[in-house]
């Protein structure tokens, strides 16, 4: 195979498969040419690429703001409903007391 593609480009060597051999050179430069064109224009493959891999990062970020969503809105939900739970995040957060309870604050 490596002698082949060496003397692929070796006119003389063509023989009976000049059509073939022809046809062969003909694809590799028109390929590599459109390789090179797709690399360098503006809209070209990186340009692609990297619009899918930012695609996929805000993808994750929204599924990540969405899963907090989720959890606040449960928060809400139960600071709403269950009066305890409201009590214990007043008391835990803005250090409210009831009154004639003693406040200690450890950071």
């Amino acid at each position: 195979m490596a002698k082949y593609s060496k003397d692929l480009w070796n006119r003389e060597k063509d023989g009976s498969r000049k059509e073939q051999r022809s046809f062969l050179r003909y694809a590799i430069v028109a390929t590599a040419l459109f390789l090179v064109f797709m690399l360098v224009k503006k809209d070209g493959i990186i340009t692609w690429v990297q619009a899918g891999i930012n695609l996929r990062r805000q993808q994750r970020q929204i599924e990540l703001l969405e899963r907090e969503n989720t959890e606040l809105d449960e928060r809400i939900r139960m600071m709403k409903d269950n009066r305890d739970t409201l009590e214990r995040y007043a008391r835990e957060k803005f250090y409210f007391a009831e009154p004639g309870d003693d406040v200690y604050v450890i950071e």
